[in-house]
């Protein structure tokens, strides 16, 4: 039996939709920290965006922060949050995570762009990677003591154990590894991690991490900025099968994802700029070391008055 075609007003068929405009922003990301550890956050997020240009702030002067009350770190993140949107950012990165754990909300309350830390994203990682439930966190005393990895961690997967422990001297050896990689020899062994390490440092890592190796943790945050500096190092001695979470990857996927939901990008080709500031009275320190931690040479750096 033939039928007649449905005429055109009833035709079943849809039109495609019309894809919405792609709109951008070429204005910068902000960036800070107490000092030259976000500046791993900084080398993470200029390999995965490279287009966007980049505003860091270290608070030298003031660090470090970790032995500092959370309410009075709560007060910088306010003060140089404040600094950053002035300077035009499109979004705040809290690339510390003790500032994380002090003003991530307070800031999140206060300013007109987006401001994420590096804690979030470096729990949901490590919740998705752990297999035995059993996850260590290594980072500053004001972090542990936070409790801010802990609750992120089971507020994801309540079944989740989670084994925190302070490592202070970890970022002293960062930085200490960072200086000793500048001479020939040294600079010939730390290829690789760009971080000269004695053995000293390696029975430091083993008192340290000793605990966590006992629990079977089968997961590991790097619970601060500084901590992917030392991979080599807490991986050589946590062994091959523990998975190393590192917070400054994973904020730099989470600030991607943003501006990619906020139809935020800088546009394709456009050249990207990294401004580079310090507190600190010593700029010509922050510039050579800085480089070696963002592993591409920063030319100037400009020394900020924020007390």
């Amino acid at each position: 039996m033939h039928t007649n075609p449905l005429p055109p007003e009833t035709e079943t068929t849809q039109k495609p939709l019309a894809s919405a405009p792609r709109t951008f922003d070429d204005a910068p990301i902000g960036v800070f920290d107490s000092g030259f550890g976000g500046l791993t956050v900084a080398r993470e997020l200029a390999k995965a965006l490279p287009s966007e240009s980049i505003v860091y702030l270290g608070d030298s002067a003031r660090c470090p922060y970790g032995p500092r009350t959370l309410q009075e770190v709560d007060g910088f993140v306010q003060q140089i949050g404040g600094w950053l949107v002035e300077r035009g950012v499109k979004m705040i990165v809290i690339a510390c995570n003790t500032a994380t754990a002090a003003g991530l909300a307070h800031a999140q309350r206060t300013f007109p762009v987006p401001v994420i830390g590096v804690v979030e994203p470096g729990a949901r990682a490590a919740a998705m990677a752990t297999r035995n439930n059993r996850v260590g966190v290594i980072a500053t005393k004001g972090t542990v003591e936070s409790n801010a990895y802990t609750s992120a961690i089971r507020h994801l997967d309540a079944g989740i154990t989670v084994f925190s422990t302070a490592t202070p001297r970890f970022v002293e050896i960062a930085e200490q590894g960072i200086r000793m990689a500048e001479g020939p020899l040294e600079n010939y062994t730390s290829l690789a991690s760009k971080v000269y390490i004695r053995p000293a440092f390696e029975e430091i890592a083993r008192e340290y991490l000793e605990p966590l190796r006992r629990a079977g943790v089968d997961t590991l945050v790097l619970g601060c900025t500084h901590f992917p500096l030392l991979k080599a190092l807490i991986g050589g001695v946590m062994g091959r099968e523990v998975e190393l979470i590192s917070s400054s990857t994973e904020a730099a996927r989470d600030v991607a994802e943003i501006l990619g939901r906020r139809g935020a990008y800088a546009r394709d080709g456009h050249e990207a700029r990294y401004e580079f500031f310090t507190t600190g009275d010593d700029v010509e320190e922050f510039r050579s070391f800085g480089s070696r931690v963002f592993r591409e040479p920063i030319d100037t750096v400009a020394h900020v008055d924020l007390a």
